[in-house]
Order: C-alpha cells, then sequence, then structure tokens
C-alpha cells in the first residue's frame, strides 16, 4: 500500500494529517460516474485529467487569451509610435538633461569661533524642462518637501471602503518647493545663492537638492574659515553626491595632525560603514573602524587616530558603505601650519592626474597607494607652460602592493604653476592607483597654510565651482592631451552684476594659470564655469585665496564634469515583447 502524502492543519498545533494520494486528483462534483467494466476502452485522446473537474474550462481560457493576444497585436500594429526609430536610430541613444541633483555637504568643522558659508549655483541651460527649485537643508534634506519628518507617526490607512470626504480637497504639496526650513534657497539658473552655514563646534551637515531647470550642473561649494591656532586656515570643498565607496589620500595621525572622516546621511535609512585605513605597512587592522552605523538624517564625525593604534604619518582611507549611501569628507588640521579638506580621489586608475599646484608652492609632499594584488612603479611627470617634463630627484616612486608610499617632493614647481601626473613606468604594467598632494604656501612672515590635491577626471562639456569672491579666485587648467581651447564663463554675482566670458587657449600638455574673470558690477560671490570648446581633455582647479591675520589662507579644488545630461538608449516596436 502507497505510504500516505500529507497536508497542514490549519489548528495551532501545526500538525500534519494523513491524506489519501488519489482523493485530492480524483475527487470533484462534476466527474462523470465510472464507466462499467464491460465497458469499450475509450479512445486516445486528450490527457488523463479530462474531464475532470475544472478540466471543462481550458478550453475557452485558451480561447480568452488568444483574444487578447489578438488585441494587444492588433493595437501594437494598427497604432504604431508616431515616429518610429529607424534600426540605425534605434541603436544611438539620445542626451537628455537630468532633472534631479542632489549632494552632500560635510560637517564644517569649524571649532568655536569658525564661520562657514555655503554657495550655490546652476549654470544656465538650454534644455525644455520647466518650473523646479533647488535648496540646502540641515543635515538631512528630504527627497521631496512632502516627506515626512523622521520620527512623526504616519496617518492610519483608510479603509477601502469608507467614502471619501465631501470637504474641499487638502492642497497637493509641491514636490519642487523648497521647504520652509530650507538653510538657502536658488532662485534661478545663472545667479549664484549663499548664505551661512549652522554655527558652533557641533554643526551638521547639509543636504542638497534641484530640480526641474535648476538640477543640470547644479553644485555647491562650503567654505570655512578658522582663525584660532588649532586648525588655523581655510578649508573649502566642493559638496558630492551620496555614495557606497570614498578613497582618500595624505591623511595622518603623527605630530599634531588632527584628521577627522564626516559621515552625513541624508537618505531615509540607516547606513553601515567600514572605515579601511592603509599605511606603509599595510592594511591597519581595527575592529572599531568596522559596522559603523550612520541613522537617517545624521551626522558623524571620527577622528582617525582613535583607529591607528599610534601615529601614523602617511594614510590612504578608504570608505566603504555596506549598505544604504552617505556622504563622506575628510578634513585635515595640521596645527597652526593649515588645515583643509582632503577631497574624495577619483577611482583607483593606473594613471592619476592632480591638477593646480601653484607657483609659489613652499612644500609639496606626495602620497600613494596601491592594491594588495601588485606592487605599482610609477613615473612622476609636471606640466608646465610648455608641456610635460620630470622634475630632477624625482623621477619616479615605488609604491609595494596594499601599502601607502610618501615622497617629499620640495620646492617643486620652481616659481611656475603645474599641474601633477603619475602612470606607470612601463606601460605593460599598469597598477591602479590612489594619489593625494599636500601643497604648503607661507608668508614672509613664516604663517602657512595647506590644501590638499587630488587625482581627479577631466571636466568634460562642462564643469563649475560656486564659491568665487573678487580678486581671490585663481584658474589652473591643464590639457593632457591635444591642445585645447576652453571657455571660462564667470557668473552674475549672488548680489548683482553681469556674466563674463573669456576663451585660453592650451599647448599640448601644457598647464595655464589665469586670475578669474570676474563680472561687471560685481556684487557678492559669483560662479566660475568650464568648458572644453575643443581638443584636450582638459583638467581644471581653483584656488580661493582669503588672507587673514597674516596667514596666507588659501584652498584649492578640482572642477569635475558636471554631469548635466545622460545617455538615453533608444527603444523600437516590438510587439513579440508579449510572448517573452
Amino acid at each position: 500500500m502507497k505510504k500516505p502524502a500529507f497536508r497542514k492543519k490549519s489548528g495551532a498545533d501545526g500538525a500534519a494529517e494523513p491524506v489519501e494520494p488519489s482523493v485530492e486528483a480524483a475527487s470533484s462534483a462534476s466527474a462523470p460516474a465510472p464507466a462499467p467494466a464491460s465497458a469499450p476502452a475509450p479512445a486516445a485522446g486528450p490527457g488523463r485529467f479530462a474531464g475532470k473537474g475544472g478540466g471543462a474550462k481550458t478550453t475557452p481560457s485558451l480561447l480568452a487569451a488568444a483574444v487578447v493576444l489578438a488585441a494587444v497585436f492588433g493595437i501594437a500594429e494598427v497604432r504604431p509610435p508616431a515616429a518610429p526609430a529607424t534600426a540605425a536610430a534605434a541603436a544611438a541613444p539620445t542626451t537628455a538633461q537630468v532633472e534631479r541633483t542632489a549632494a552632500v555637504c560635510p560637517q564644517p568643522l569649524q571649532g568655536l569661533t569658525g564661520s562657514t558659508t555655503l554657495s550655490a549655483y546652476t549654470p544656465p541651460g538650454t534644455g525644455s524642462a520647466t518650473g523646479g527649485a533647488g535648496w540646502l537643508s540641515d543635515e538631512a534634506a528630504p527627497a521631496t518637501p512632502a516627506a515626512p519628518p523622521s520620527g512623526a507617526p504616519s496617518a492610519p490607512a483608510t479603509p477601502a471602503a469608507t467614502p471619501a470626504p465631501t470637504g474641499p480637497a487638502a492642497p497637493v504639496p509641491d514636490k519642487n518647493a523648497a521647504p520652509a526650513d530650507a538653510r538657502l534657497a536658488l532662485a534661478k539658473p545663472g545667479t549664484p545663492a549663499t548664505g551661512p552655514a549652522a554655527n558652533g563646534d557641533a554643526a551638521p551637515g547639509t543636504g542638497a537638492l534641484a530640480t526641474g531647470t535648476l538640477a543640470p550642473g547644479f553644485t555647491v561649494t562650503q567654505t570655512t574659515v578658522v582663525t584660532e591656532q588649532r586648525g588655523l586656515g581655510l578649508s573649502g570643498l566642493t559638496c558630492t553626491p551620496a555614495g557606497t565607496g570614498f578613497w582618500f589620500a595624505g591623511a595622518s595621525t603623527a605630530g599634531d595632525r588632527v584628521d577627522y572622516l564626516s559621515l552625513v546621511n541624508t537618505e531615509s535609512s540607516a547606513a553601515v560603514v567600514d572605515i579601511k585605513l592603509y599605511g606603509d605597512k599595510g592594511l591597519i587592522d581595527n575592529d572599531a573602524a568596522n559596522g559603523l552605523t550612520v541613522a537617517p538624517g545624521s551626522s558623524q564625525s571620527v577622528l582617525l587616530s582613535t583607529l591607528t593604534k599610534g601615529a601614523v604619518t602617511d594614510l590612504a582611507v578608504h570608505v566603504v558603505v555596506r549598505a544604504g549611501r552617505v556622504g563622506a569628507a575628510l578634513h585635515a588640521a595640521d596645527g597652526n601650519k593649515g588645515a583643509d579638506w582632503i577631497p574624495a580621489s577619483a577611482a583607483p586608475a593606473a594613471t592619476q592626474v592632480l591638477p593646480g599646484l601653484p607657483a609659489d608652492t613652499t612644500t609639496a609632499r606626495l602620497v600613494v597607494w596601491a592594491p594588495p594584488e601588485d606592487d605599482a612603479d610609477l613615473k612622476i611627470q609636471l606640466s608646465g607652460k610648455n608641456g610635460w617634463f620630470t622634475p630632477a630627484g624625482n623621477e619616479s616612486i615605488h609604491v609595494k602592493a596594499g601599502m601607502v608610499a610618501a615622497v617629499d617632493l620640495g620646492k617643486v614647481t620652481r616659481d611656475e604653476v603645474a599641474g601633477l601626473r603619475l602612470s606607470p613606468s612601463d606601460d605593460k604594467h599598469p597598477t591602479p592607483i590612489v594619489a593625494g598632494l599636500r601643497v604648503d604656501r607661507a608668508a614672509g612672515n613664516g604663517k602657512s597654510d595647506a590644501a590638499w590635491l587630488t587625482g581627479t577626471v577631466p571636466v568634460g562639456a562642462r564643469a563649475t565651482v560656486a564659491d568665487n569672491r573678487a580678486g581671490a579666485s585663481t584658474l589652473y587648467l591643464t590639457s593632457t592631451g591635444d591642445a585645447a581651447t576652453v571657455r571660462v564663463t564667470a557668473s552674475a554675482g549672488s548680489g548683482g552684476g553681469t556674466p563674463a566670458t573669456k576663451e585660453v587657449q592650451l599647448p599640448a600638455g601644457g598647464t595655464v594659470a589665469l586670475p578669474a574673470p570676474e563680472p561687471a558690477g560685481l556684487n557678492g560671490v559669483f560662479a566660475l564655469t568650464v568648458e572644453t570648446v575643443s581638443g584636450g581633455p582638459v583638467v581644471a582647479a581653483r584656488m580661493l585665496s582669503i588672507p587673514a591675520k597674516d596667514v596666507p589662507m588659501f584652498t584649492i579644488q578640482a572642477l569635475r564634469d558636471d554631469r548635466s545630461t545622460v545617455k538615453v538608449p533608444q527603444a523600437a516596436q516590438d510587439p513579440g515583447v508579449v510572448l517573452r
């Protein structure tokens, strides 16, 4: 006899009861009576369940499905797209402007007496988008202003049978309007907006969002001035989108260095972050650096010296986000010798270009990380006014696998502006690297400030930096390939002014520095936009110099492609998709 099958009871004990295996398949109220034994055998025909309960519905169901498919095919063929794409057009994607751009600014780390300015800007566009808004809010800017605040109770669900109220309809929140508590709002493209960040030693990070016409090219700059001895200097950075991975080269926990990693979560869910530190002996193990939870709408700052178990002169930092997304930034302060943000590096690559070395560089220190898989042997080259050359005495650097190497370059620019390039000594042995460069400038009184450069990407079609001030901004432009023509545009000022434009010619492999063009009748801060007209590729950096208390305070930011457009693939008519 066959063993019984089992079906789970619906009772609370969850036990199973035996069921005869043939009953489930054969029982039906509409099943015909069994044929007598003397009846002739049926002819071969439908399968074993033909004639059973439910089986009689098969033919109508198939007919109904066929009718539906016929209708779908008919509509698809009778009403094709208004302008069917040709095979060639279908293969080529089109370009469309972005409709939403978000960025995250870190905690200012300004001490008790420092002050921080936030500036936002969107270049004038030529797209068809309409409406939109741009704004900055402390800590977590919501995805849309209509989103409820964190921790607010949600409204109870309305039963389906409950009739809708008959009173006047409630106003629908405008998803493209800045929230009432926004710290800064951008009114229109072409005119920057600027204002102070939160005050105090515990000021939070900032979320920024732009939609509609304000989204393409939307950029935010954060600038901090600290005049007290601890953290003295000018710190600036371009706020970056939230992400899941960031690289920084040039951190330290030795001497008077006080380096903080800022993590800001503007998302609606918690993020889990690992911090990996590499020194001259490789990866620095520390369980405290793994599994850090950053709550939604919160900011955290992590002191690197609590993770290194001793002083380490040169560090590379890799932020890995295991869950969620965060904005990450690394601030370095070297006592009274200067402070600034160490910008996030471009992704590890065999060749890294670092633009923006001032002519009056006093000292420069290069820090390079190589992956655990392979050593890196690299050529060091500078881009001068006539092209690439190798600095005497600093021709190359060797980096062991999984470790950090550093070299003091001294006064490497020799009173000329430059960009720095690292590339494989042997083209057949490329090793992806991360690189950072500390640059110091000193006044005749011995007081100094520092800035950090990092590997960057070309400006592409267009790149912008928001916070520029009268007589204080210098542009560094380097053509890493062919000779290039670059268009530089100074926007109107935040308080008034007429935009100004200038074209600059760059020799192949050469670097040009120029005082930033300024709008006529300037009032307030202005933005600088760099566009590649021909040749290149071109990398660029902006130095903002604001001397204070006899200190030559300065900060340098690389300009990167603003990604104001995206590629949209073409779609071709294919009625057969309903069968897949």
